[in-house]
């Protein structure tokens, strides 16, 4: 069962892509976790992306399915996988269709987590992080007992650049541009699925489960 997880900044997907990890067995690969022990481990795909990454350019499409298809070789990927953060961009989904058919390998889903952007913009600017140990909250899903100040340490909650609603609106604008295209790439490729992201947590994941199951 071989997922790549779909939706804006915000819709949910990184704690779907976990959820499915968890109940199927199957390793949640992110780009980024990757990335990072590539480096931290000094691997020859790690030094040849932090060449890169040095410079302050993006690690060229190819190295990062490179560096993907190494991490999807290992035995725990043997019945599967949910990619998280990748594909980004339809020139990253050809570069890695075009390696999984070459393996004799394919996509089996591309779950699309839909929520409207006007959502996503209430759901991430309402976010708060604590300045000291770093544990997070919502001041309408998940508030603080007391307002502005952290449950576990006491310290004062703050609204990361990242969820102000002007960056939320901007990094849509780029989803938007760049990947929401893949919806139309996995769609004409037959393995697209999507859900409404609008639902609880757990309602959500219900709904993946049955298209997986079905």
């Amino acid at each position: 069962m071989k997922i790549v997880m779909l939706g804006a900044p915000g819709a949910g997907k990184g704690t779907q892509a976990q959820m499915i990890a968890e109940k199927y067995g199957i390793p949640h690969i992110s780009t980024g976790d990757i990335f990072r022990y590539n480096i931290k481990n000094g691997t020859e795909l790690g030094m040849e992306a932090k060449q890169y990454m040095d410079k302050g350019q993006l690690v060229p499409d190819e190295l990062t399915v490179r560096i993907l298809l190494d991490r999807v070789a290992g035995e725990d990927c043997a019945q599967g996988y949910v990619l998280d953060g990748f594909p980004r961009t339809i020139p990253q989904a050809e570069v890695l269709t075009a390696e999984l058919d070459r393996m004799n390998d394919r996509i089996d889903y591309a779950i699309n987590i839909d929520v409207p952007d006007e959502n996503i913009v209430s759901r991430m600017s309402g976010r708060r992080a604590c300045t000291n140990c770093g544990a997070t909250y919502h001041i309408v899903y998940a508030a603080p007992k007391k307002e502005g100040i952290c449950d576990q340490c006491g310290a004062v909650l703050v609204q990361r650049d990242d969820d102000k609603p002007e960056t939320v609106l901007n990094r849509l604008k780029v989803y938007h541009e760049q990947t929401q295209p893949l919806i139309d790439y996995y769609g004409s490729r037959n393995v697209l699925k999507t859900v409404d992201g609008t639902g609880s947590l757990q309602q959500v994941f219900k709904d993946i489960t049955a298209i997986l199951e079905g």
